[in-house]
């Protein structure tokens, strides 16, 4: 089902829209939670229906402006992944997995720059040339490990951690050309 099929079926039909968005892109949801909030399954679990009810919600922010459904629900879990996972963390202490609490500080001071900030830098990834591009999404978005993404891409983990640098140095430069400066 297209985006703007699923979005018109949220409008109409709420009950039917949340069942094909939580076929079509509920595994994806699923992943991004999991890889933030992995200890909890009931996290994992009203984390996704905070995300597709925000989906429910948006749809007609996101129909009017033409918003891909896919990017916007991966940014979207990821908030949530990261709101829950903070949330938890002042109740009790958790242990972070390797690199997680090092890419939740860079997603915490990126997000402080704003939206319009971040659609700019979703905008320069997106214009990344492959692998990069690819590399960029599976690490900040889906929150991958590097080991996983170089194995998913044939790459050594040294030629993606070296990818992942260059990338964000080019990424950097290109904001700051923008007028987007990081204050942290």
């Amino acid at each position: 089902m297209d985006d703007r099929t699923l979005i018109r079926l949220l409008r109409r039909d709420p009950d039917a829209g949340l069942r094909a968005a939580l076929q079509g892109y509920g595994p994806l949801v699923k992943a991004i939670l999991m890889r933030v909030l992995p200890r909890d399954p009931r996290e994992v679990e009203e984390g996704m229906a905070d995300a597709f009810v925000a989906l429910w919600r948006r749809a007609a922010e996101l129909e009017r402006d033409r918003t891909p459904v896919r990017p916007w629900l991966a940014v979207t879990a990821r908030h949530i992944a990261i709101d829950r996972y903070r949330a938890l963390r002042r109740q009790s202490t958790l242990s972070l997995d390797d690199g997680l609490g090092e890419t939740l500080a860079d997603l915490n001071a990126f997000d402080r720059l704003g939206s319009e900030a971040e659609a700019l830098a979703g905008a320069l990834v997106a214009g990344m040339d492959q692998p990069d591009r690819e590399i960029f999404l599976r690490k900040y978005y889906l929150l991958q490990p590097t080991k996983e993404i170089a194995a998913a891409l044939n790459m050594t983990v040294s030629a993606v951690n070296t990818r992942l640098s260059r990338g964000r140095d080019r990424l950097r430069r290109q904001l700051e050309e923008k007028g987007v400066h990081r204050h942290v």
